[in-house]
């Protein structure tokens, strides 16, 4: 029995070591391949990227649907009005937050920390969101967003 034991843990340890061989010249193959590439081919492949992520900020679809309605019918939102949150329903919060609150960053539908500190500008005089003021998004500025989505559901 011992024997057998011992054989089944030593072949376990075999397989083991070789498979961890074989994922760690794997990835040193990609690593070699990725730095192979020349920059031009990186920024093609960059470019060919676009921003594909939904983020809510902490709305349900239908919370998000109200403001996605609101976008549509005042900062040129193209629809759809499915609730989620994402590069296009961003680019017009980026493009309300231009004219009227402070953001200083591109119209790309990316919200990152210069759309959250103008969105939380915003927040701050119209919708109570207390602070910190910190550009970083958090349970009170959901609260507040939720009530601006609230406001938003009678454009819908």
């Amino acid at each position: 029995m011992r024997t057998l034991t011992r054989t089944l843990v030593s072949a376990t340890a075999v397989a083991g070591i070789l498979l961890g061989s074989l994922a760690g010249a794997s990835s040193g193959f990609a690593a070699t391949e990725v730095a192979t590439k020349t920059a031009s081919e990186r920024a093609a492949s960059a470019e060919a990227v676009s921003p594909l992520a939904v983020d809510n900020h902490g709305l349900s679809t239908g919370e998000a649907r109200n403001v996605q309605c609101w976008l549509m019918d005042n900062w040129g939102y193209p629809g759809p009005l499915n609730g989620q949150l994402g590069p296009d329903s961003w680019k017009a919060i980026q493009r309300f937050l231009q004219a009227d609150w402070g953001y200083p960053g591109p119209i790309d539908g990316v919200p990152g920390v210069s759309t959250d500190r103008a969105l939380l500008t915003f927040l701050t005089a119209e919708y109570g969101y207390p602070g910190p003021f910190d550009g970083i998004w958090g349970l009170r500025a959901t609260v507040s967003f939720k009530r601006f989505a609230a406001w938003c559901a009678g454009s819908c």
